[in-house]
């Protein structure tokens, strides 16, 4: 862990202590009983996010997802937060809110809070229950319920949200609004709790789709807390051993035999099976499956991509992809085999535009500006592409290694093309129907999966490859496609790929031979 963040075991202690001395439960089985953490609460939750720390002593993160299947004790755990942050957290005039879809929706976590202050004597000297609101008068704090009429929501100055089941939010609007209500605290805190969803355009897939590129390291946001309790997709549903993986609190918030139930009865009715897989295994059950494993993506980038001296002269082919002037364009060199064992090299280059590179950040929770300062993408002046540097760096590229040819997508491209060509470099025009991308994209998933393409571990490269999904015809031909349903809009970008394909393709042309000497995994 960087200097920049440090552990402060006495204020995750404190709130640990303001759980299990300070709140009671109110409903089941432990009703009346004190709120004591269940280890996986406690150690994974709880802790780091109270006791991580940033340099100036604030705490470090400022959103927080927690995503679990149902009858984890979401909604409870969220409400003890909230009571937290109202009571104890040393904020003059804070404002909690709880959200969600509907104002019911949202009453329960506060009902849940609620409940705790009135069977608390400690908190009810302080705190004010009313149907609606607890008030804190000596802090001149409060802790409200929300409807979800986002219009109605500006003006706000939150220092505490406790969103839940975002995955029923049905549009994105309440959460903007409340995302951009807590600019004026010290260290506020969103947390968003919620069980699986279906539809691949909300704002929880959105939000799920960050958490997990924060938790495997494909985005790096050190104020953005994770926590997804999941089966995998290539688990088996019917399996205990899996229901364990999923359920942290199996045995203890829900009942081993509920889960039998459950599952025998998703086994007798197959329209139950998504069913049962969202609420309880928290898979996402709309969700396109992934196509490129990243563990062996990942594996083919160590020990990283040799000096560029070591492919000074070598043949290479390149893939342009300009897509749009206003998004990333991508230029992707293929640097075929010399020898048997060797793998296909591949060099990226991107370019973005410099103007509204911030915004976007912000916006798409992309660093790209992190990315431009780290040298691995480039930004051009202004608010559009300036296809003249990326002309400027393939010429140069051509001077430094044998460029046999640059395939490209005639969108967009007919000017650029044209220049290159005139400077000596051959262009070759490449469809981008299932016709032309077919075997090139099965063949990257075939070298992925042996081990036999090198990249070095380039961020940007890795996050289009980790957005890369494919579409599928009739015939079992793919073409390369955006990993969600609403594509046309997509912050994702597979430029990159789209552009390594390209090359591949024009590699494989050249060296078929040496190519097909080594030994790759058949699909």
């Amino acid at each position: 862990m960087s200097n920049e963040f440090w552990f402060d075991k006495a204020a995750a202690d404190r709130v640990v202590m303001f759980f299990e001395k300070l709140l009671v439960h109110s409903k089941g089985e432990w009703a009346g009983q004190p709120f004591v953490l269940q280890p996986w609460q406690r150690d994974d939750i709880i802790r780091p996010l109270f006791g991580w720390k940033r340099a100036d002593g604030l705490r470090r993160y400022r959103q927080a997802y927690i995503e679990l299947p149902r009858k984890q004790g979401k909604s409870t755990m969220a409400a003890g937060i909230g009571n937290y942050l109202l009571f104890a957290d040393d904020e003059p005039g804070a404002e909690i809110y709880s959200a969600a879809a509907d104002r019911e929706q949202a009453g329960m976590v506060f009902d849940e809070a609620k409940a705790m202050v009135e069977a608390s004597r400690a908190l009810s000297k302080y705190g004010k229950p009313y149907k609606r609101s607890i008030v804190v008068r000596r802090t001149r704090s409060s802790y409200k319920v929300l409807s979800a009429d986002a219009y109605t929501k500006h003006g706000l100055n939150a220092h505490g949200i406790l969103f839940d089941e975002l995955h029923a939010q049905p549009t994105r609007d309440l959460w903007d609004v409340l995302n951009t209500s807590t600019g004026s605290r010290r260290q506020p805190m969103m947390v968003m709790i919620t069980t699986a969803g279906y539809d691949l355009e909300s704002i929880c897939w959105e939000q799920h789709e960050y958490a997990r590129q924060v938790l495997e390291g494909v985005i790096e946001d050190p104020s953005f807390f994770a926590y997804i309790a999941a089966a995998d997709e290539s688990d088996d549903w019917t399996d205990p051993m899996v229901w364990a993986k999923a359920n942290p609190g199996l045995g203890v918030t829900v009942k081993l035999d509920y889960l039998e139930t459950e599952c025998a009865r998703a086994l007798a009715s197959p329209a139950y099976q998504n069913t049962f897989r969202r609420l309880h295994l928290n898979q996402w059950t709309s969700q396109e499956e992934r196509w490129l494993p990243m563990e062996d993506w990942n594996a083919c980038g160590p020990p990283g991509l040799p000096e560029l001296p070591d492919l000074a002269g070598r043949i290479c082919f390149g893939g342009l992809d300009l897509a749009s002037s206003t998004d990333i364009a991508a230029f992707v060199l293929c640097f075929p085999p010399d020898e048997e064992g060797e793998p296909f090299w591949w060099l990226p280059f991107f370019w973005i535009p410099q103007d509204n590179m911030i915004e976007r950040s912000r916006r798409d929770k992309v660093p790209y500006d992190a990315w431009v300062r780290d040298g691995y993408l480039n930004a051009t002046p202004g608010n559009v592409i300036d296809y003249a540097h990326i002309e400027a760096k393939i010429v140069e590229l051509d001077g430094l290694y044998l460029i046999e040819e640059v395939a490209f997508d005639r969108w967009g491209a007919t000017q650029i093309s044209q220049n290159l060509d005139a400077a000596g470099i051959s262009m070759v025009q490449f469809g981008q129907g299932y016709a032309s991308m077919s075997h090139p994209t099965k063949e990257l998933l075939r070298l992925v999966k042996g081990h036999r393409l090198g990249h070095g571990g380039q961020p940007v490269l890795r996050w289009m490859a980790d957005n890369l999904r494919v579409s599928t015809d009739a015939a079992e031909n793919v073409k390369p496609v955006k990993a969600t349903a609403n594509r046309a809009n997509s912050k994702k970008r597979i430029d990159g790929m789209v552009a390594g394909i390209m090359g591949l393709d024009r590699a494989l042309r050249y060296a078929p031979s040496v190519y097909d000497s080594q030994e790759l995994q058949t699909l």
